[in-house]
């Protein structure tokens, strides 16, 4: 299927019989859809509202043309708006189309689920292409000699969208994703993406899917995959001559079926994440696929996640398989500095807010021995913010976490509960941002 670039007109679209009525069914007048598999409400396109300074613009993803003459189209097209208009009782007076119905938000899951459409750009002679395109079939058409395939030339992002009280949606530090995806790109020889075009990347890959941001008050939200990827042919060691950067979102709920619930985790020993001066500090595909063995072995064995400790002496603990380890001792807040381990936004995030409650903030060696001596551990990430670890499995030994202090096992630590919570506050608009860390999507 062709890709749709943003702005295009077009006279006629094809548009998804599941969601919409055909075109000799819908009433003379309306405009077509823009883009295939365009959800409709009140039988109007449920299309992204303009930016609070164009809000009186006409919707980017409605066609031009109609099915009546020029003139009679206009004002069939003004009525039938205005109709559809006060017929639709669901979209709030900012203009931000709502959730979609029909899917259980309460029971989402971390899994992808379709979405309208994904964002793409392109690298070639020395530059990315200049304006995105929507794609909306779920499906990538690769050279079989593109470098991803064959050398693992991929590296990748994570971060969310919220939904406000008031409607509003807003990434959460995208700013901090596109530093991170450049800084793994230089470390695969990747071209950078420039920030201003990640930015409007993942805003636009927002926007065309906005119906699907979970709401308010669901504990969902839209998560936001950005791609780069060698897609040129290269059969010798080298970089591509071509490169893909897409942005794709699916909407989720907990990535722990438990939810806020402690966990036990258990010592990976028999496999490392990361070597020393290899590539655990950026976020490259072929980190992910060492951990799916070991991953995959330690929830067998009943642990939802494992811990990696050092290479060289298995006694520094680096991060959790796919969250960074953070703890607090007294009035300290506790993150490994391994250069092996991956720089998290929401590391970052706690560790700004752990300032701010007056705790002090320690980057440094930890041994695994040390752990024992925590208040409280936690993994720490995008998909989860907080996940507590109660209990560690180290060998022959358990390591119960705040044994010291009389901790509950079964109950989440009040400091990290507090970080948690303020956290989730400021994402959903419940809690000032005085860090600046929340971005509109319609700004």
């Amino acid at each position: 299927m062709t890709p749709v670039a943003p702005g295009t007109t077009m006279a006629f679209a094809v548009v998804s019989p599941t969601l919409a009525a055909s075109a000799s069914q819908r009433p003379t007048g309306i405009p077509l859809s823009l883009r295939p598999g365009q959800a409709w409400v009140a039988g109007r396109p449920l299309s992204s509202p303009a930016a609070p300074a164009e809000r009186a613009r006409p919707a980017r993803r409605q066609a031009a043309a109609t099915m009546a003459a020029p003139d009679q189209a206009a004002a069939a097209a003004a009525a039938a708006a205005a109709e559809a208009a006060a017929a639709d009782t669901h979209t709030p007076a900012n203009g931000i189309p709502p959730p979609a119905e029909g899917l259980d938000w309460a029971t989402l899951g971390f899994q992808f689920r379709p979405t309208n459409c994904y964002v793409r750009y392109t690298y070639r002679d020395g530059e990315w292409s200049s304006t995105p395109e929507l794609v909306t079939e779920p499906y990538i058409k690769l050279h079989i000699g593109a470098t991803a395939l064959h050398y693992g030339a991929s590296c990748f992002e994570g971060l969310k969208a919220f939904r406000a009280a008031d409607g509003r949606v807003s990434l959460f530090r995208p700013d901090e994703n596109a530093k991170r995806m450049a800084s793994s790109a230089a470390r695969l020889l990747i071209p950078e993406v420039p920030a201003d075009l990640f930015l409007s990347a993942v805003k636009t890959a927002v926007r065309e899917n906005i119906e699907f941001v979970p709401p308010y008050g669901t504990g969902g939200s839209l998560y936001v995959r950005p791609l780069l990827f060698g897609s040129g042919p290269k059969i010798g060691l080298s970089p591509a001559d071509e490169f893909t950067f897409l942005v794709l979102v699916t909407p989720v709920g907990d990535y722990y079926a438990g939810g806020s619930a402690p966990v036990t985790a258990v010592v990976t020993t028999d496999y490392d994440r990361a070597a020393p001066r290899g590539v655990g500090h950026v976020k490259v595909a072929g980190n992910y696929a060492a951990d799916l063995l070991p991953n995959t072995l330690a929830k067998r064995a009943g642990y939802p996640i494992n811990l990696y400790v050092d290479a060289e002496n298995q006694r520094s603990v680096e991060e959790f398989g796919t969250s960074n380890f953070v703890g607090i001792r007294g009035n300290t807040y506790v993150t490994p500095n391994s250069p092996s381990v991956l720089p998290s936004v929401t590391n970052k995030t706690l560790a700004t807010l752990a300032v701010d409650a007056g705790m002090v903030v320690e980057r440094r060696p930890v041994d695994i021995e040390e752990v024992g001596e925590f208040d409280e551990v936690a993994a720490c990430g995008t998909a989860v913010v907080i996940t507590a670890v109660t209990r560690i499995v180290y060998k022959d030994k358990v390591i119960v976490v705040g044994k010291e202090v009389g901790a509950d096992p079964e109950v989440v630590g009040p400091r990290f509960a507090a970080l948690y919570k303020q956290v989730r506050g400021i994402q959903c608009g419940e809690l000032p941002d005085v860090h600046g860390w929340c971005f509109d999507v319609y700004e």
